[in-house]
């Protein structure tokens, strides 16, 4: 049986599926490895590209876009930091549940998942055109949106970047 969830949780960090692949990933039941020190991992590099991708877009008026994109900047983000707490599979799109994971490891968390829920619901509204009755996500959404998106989003990438950098 396949388990079903939409992310980790504290009590099921030890949860494998599917099965490790390589020698590099941890053997059911043993701690988890850790990536190199360092303050930035493959989610926090693309956290970054995002965030900046999410900018340009907002220059250029594609408001819905960068907000978007923000949502992925923060969610990327804080699932680098739950891969650099030895993590192995972090699954779900929902920053709210992601920050809920975090929070098993640093409780300071709670802050980001306080304003996680104004990123979360740019998941959908912000690209499908379904989302929104009687418009499209490109003719709803302005400059406030993304303005504020954006800089939600760089608050959290700036808050997890201090928190790897003291790991």
């Amino acid at each position: 049986m396949v388990p079903t969830f939409t992310s980790i949780r504290a009590t099921s960090l030890k949860t494998h599926w599917p099965p490790p692949r390589s020698s590099t990933t941890s053997a059911p039941g043993s701690p988890a490895r850790r990536p190199p020190p360092g303050p930035n991992s493959k989610g926090v590099a693309q956290a970054e590209a995002d965030l900046e991708a999410g900018r340009a877009n907002a220059e250029q008026n594609r408001h819905a876009l960068a907000c978007f994109l923000a949502h992925e900047s923060a969610t990327k983000a804080v699932k680098g930091f739950l891969y650099r707490q030895g993590a192995e599979i972090v699954w779900g799109e929902h920053l709210s549940d992601l920050c809920e994971d975090a929070m098993a490891f640093d409780p300071s968390f709670d802050f980001v998942k306080s304003v996680a829920g104004l990123l979360d619901k740019h998941v959908l509204a912000a690209r499908n055109p379904d989302s929104i009755g009687g418009a499209v996500p490109a003719e709803v959404y302005d400059s406030t949106d993304s303005q504020h998106a954006l800089e939600i989003a760089g608050e959290v990438l700036d808050s997890v970047r201090q928190k790897l950098a003291a790991d």
